[in-house]
């Protein structure tokens, strides 16, 4: 019979059974939402700022039929979690800090109708999000616990959605 303790990939401040999502899991829930994120900046300005919100607080929808988690999350079956406090609720400055640098990326469209300057602006932000974004992959496929920047900002970790939680 195996040790209770022998799995590595155990996640400290969860239950025994919590181990580290698939990298690959969480990547295609990211790609549903940067996808829901995008589609609103192909209407300048507003469109920007509706898109770099979504990916800011998405961790936090007040929509009850998601669960109160991103869409991408709910479709993977994916939870965030305050390591160490399964039970607390992930509030809108927990989806902020864990989230911001995503929320870059959306905001080229707000800037996209300067011209020079703005150009500029969305040149940086890209450069910015694309920097950013690339090192949150290598964390996540690289860290024990498949914490990337964010989750070591907001304290926060991510966990497959237990059966018939």
């Amino acid at each position: 019979m195996p040790e209770e303790n022998a799995t590595p990939t155990t996640v400290a401040g969860s239950s025994p059974d919590s181990k580290k999502v698939d990298p690959v899991k969480r990547g295609i829930a990211f790609v549903i939402d940067a996808v829901i994120a995008f589609i609103p900046t192909l209407v300048p300005v507003i469109g920007g700022l509706i898109g770099a919100a979504y990916m800011l607080l998405r961790d936090a929808l007040p929509v009850e039929a998601l669960e109160f988690k991103s869409v991408g999350k709910k479709v993977m079956g994916l939870r965030v979690q305050i390591e160490g406090n399964p039970d607390a609720k992930i509030d809108y400055a927990i989806s902020a800090k864990r989230n911001w640098m995503f929320a870059l990326g959306p905001l080229y469209s707000v800037f996209r109708i300067v011209p020079v300057i703005g150009w500029i602006v969305v040149f940086l932000l890209g450069l910015a999000a694309l920097a950013l974004g690339i090192v949150e992959i290598v964390k996540v496929f690289t860290d024990p616990k498949g914490k990337r920047i964010g989750d070591n900002i907001a304290g926060t970790i991510v966990l497959e959605e237990r059966a018939g939680a």
